[in-house]
């Protein structure tokens, strides 16, 4: 999608975490910001002549609060780290794989670890990288092959990061040899702690989504950041010079998320599946990596997408350690969380 249309489309959304674009009320869709992009659901359109009804969170933590405390939607979209935290609180109930049509082209890896007591809870619809990214035309490029730039006071107040604890841990650990979070230890969590700390010296802004990175890279007010593939597979494509390298030293970061069904929802779930059905499909695929640089949970509609398409959208493999996003201790992940604010307000 045109950069351009994709920061009108999303503007009103980031402006204030937890707005509402109302639309079709037979669905409430709990979702990041951006994805109200209509690329993605066409045929959910095309059946009922309008889109869902959407609300936004800007981090997942947010999302799961806003559901505590009683806020009411159909369906959300968690990454694969929030899953069991959620369905351990009650939110969320079991998907009814006979009514989501391709189900059998779901990445069954991924479909697979969300897979309890014989029921399946995420529908897995969306994955990419985190890396650096940078501005070409603003940076000393010998620097862009390390982390250790995030600490460079050559960079001070250029600098923005992302407001989502699971990637600025994977930035943590990563630039402390940590490959691998499910065996990060407490020692190596105050040292990805430690390091944040320093970088955050370094920040200019913790950016909630997509739009409004790009608009703090495409104006110069930040050169780097530790950004989701879309950054520069978006503004890239709007001749901006922007690059991400996935082959640093340290190496680079890897994330899915999907859509689940919610408890105590407020509407049937005859538009859920439709929606659901309508995101798998293959056009959807074809749209979200030639458009947003992600890849898809359906994985016969990524085959035929082929090596060579994924590796244009940056999506192929590299020869550098890469963290997974993976399920985690919960235990450690909710002292990141709590770290992760105190080190955001400057303590």
């Amino acid at each position: 999608m045109n950069m351009k249309k994709r920061l009108l489309a999303t503007t009103a959304a980031t402006l204030v975490s937890g707005a509402v674009m109302a639309a079709d009320d037979g669905l409430v869709v709990l979702d990041w910001s951006g994805y109200e992009d209509e690329g993605f659901f066409q045929k959910y359109i095309a059946k009922h002549g309008d889109v869902p009804t959407f609300s936004f969170f800007g981090e997942e933590e947010e999302a799961f609060q806003k559901l505590r405390a009683g806020f009411r939607a159909d369906v959300s979209h968690p990454c694969s780290q929030s899953v069991s935290k959620w369905l351990e609180a009650g939110l969320l109930e079991p998907l009814d794989t006979s009514r989501i049509d391709l189900w059998d082209d779901v990445n069954m890896e991924m479909k697979e670890a969300f897979k309890f007591n014989g029921e399946y809870y995420l529908l897995p619809m969306d994955w990419g990288t985190t890396a650096l990214t940078y501005r070409t035309d603003m940076v000393d490029m010998a620097k862009m092959d390390s982390l250790a730039v995030f600490l460079d006071p050559a960079y001070a107040g250029r600098i923005a990061l992302p407001d989502n604890v699971d990637d600025i841990y994977a930035l943590g650990y990563l630039a402390n040899g940590v490959t691998d979070w499910t065996k990060a230890t407490n020692a190596d969590f105050e040292t990805a702690s430690a390091w944040l700390r320093q970088a955050h010296q370094n920040v200019r802004a913790y950016w909630a989504d997509g739009a409004e990175l790009a608009q703090l890279m495409g104006s110069g007010e930040v050169v780097i950041s530790w950004a989701w593939s879309e950054t520069p597979a978006t503004m890239a494509a709007e001749g901006l010079p922007i690059e991400a390298n996935r082959s640093t030293k340290e190496g680079s970061s890897s994330w899915f998320c999907g859509y689940v069904n919610l408890a105590n929802g407020p509407n049937l779930e005859d538009k859920m599946y439709d929606f659901f059905n309508a995101w798998m499909d293959p056009g959807s695929a074809e749209y979200i990596v030639s458009e947003w640089g992600y890849g898809h949970g359906n994985q016969t509609a990524m085959a035929a997408i082929g090596a060579e398409g994924l590796a244009e959208a940056g999506l192929g493999p590299v020869d550098v350690p890469v963290l997974a996003q993976v399920p985690m201790n919960q235990a450690l992940r909710e002292k990141m969380i709590a770290e992760f604010e105190k080190i955001k307000a400057g303590f």
